[in-house]
């Protein structure tokens, strides 16, 4: 299958994204703040040679993606673009932290109310849903007193692990306006929705690099498996752009967990 590059024109934006194509289970991956759709590479190759028919983009703002001079970032913009993208197939929501909808902030909500109809999605919760949203709100204020010239270095030795890991990481950072990563970054912080009763409706796995210590997603992520009821999957030797930092122990986590799912997959069973 071949990764064919697109262009998808939406309100104050155009989406620059990619469909592998197939009639396989479609999977979405959806980056976060700062990022781009280049971070699931590896995981793009390895899923479409497992079966599955694979979708990514760049979020309004970042990577190959436009945004109108003035346009502000909204969560429910990644919403939309999924639906679009994606277009009337059952998907399943890959991000980098879990296999969900929304961004890949701990204790953002993001269900049916917002993303409305045309796909399966996940919403997701944690136990300390608003130390979380007071956390995130906390070091949003840290990065916007951060020089933009050194910003993009300590956040990439913050997130990434491995030597290529960061430098990577440090050059993405760098490719972004730091006002434009602020706004992303507070619209991410605005998606929270604190609610101590709600659970998962549907199918939810949890992965996080073991080294990632990014805020308090160490702590939270296993609170949530506990209260989910599922397990977490923690990726060795990765920080929290577990992708870059151990791609191919992260492309076999996903695998797995997709195929325990048993979504309909007709390609052959694989080995460990």
């Amino acid at each position: 299958m071949v990764n064919i590059d697109q262009r998808l024109p939406r309100p104050s934006a155009e989406i620059a994204f990619a469909d592998v194509g197939g009639e396989g289970p479609a999977v979405a991956f959806v980056h976060g703040a700062g990022m781009e759709r280049s971070m699931f590479d590896a995981q793009v190759e390895a899923l479409t040679a497992g079966g599955y028919r694979v979708v990514t983009w760049d979020l309004r703002g970042h990577g190959e993606s436009i945004v109108a001079p003035g346009a502000r970032f909204a969560a429910a913009d990644a919403l939309a673009t999924w639906r679009r993208c994606c277009g009337s197939a059952r998907s399943i929501g890959l991000c980098s932290l879990a296999i969900r909808s929304g961004e890949s902030r701990a204790g953002v909500r993001s269900d049916a109310r917002h993303a409305g109809g045309g796909a399966d999605r996940a919403g997701f919760d944690v136990e300390h849903r608003a130390a979380v949203e007071v956390r995130a709100s906390a070091r949003g204020a840290v990065a916007a007193m951060i020089p933009a010239r050194t910003l993009p270095r300590l956040m990439a030795k913050a997130s990434a692990v491995t030597p290529s890991a960061i430098t990577r990481t440090e050059a993405t950072f760098a490719r972004m306006p730091k006002r434009v990563f602020l706004d992303m970054w507070r619209a991410t912080v605005s998606f929270v929705e604190p609610d101590p009763d709600y659970c998962c409706p549907v199918p939810l796995a949890l992965t996080r690099g073991a080294r990632d210590r990014t805020g308090n997603i160490a702590t939270a992520m296993p609170r949530w498996a506990q209260a989910e009821g599922i397990t977490e999957h923690a990726i060795p030797d990765a920080g929290h752009i577990l992708t870059w930092d151990a791609p191919e122990a992260t492309s076999k986590t996903l695998l797995r967990i997709l195929d325990q799912w048993d979504l309909g997959n007709p390609a052959p069973e694989r080995g460990e």
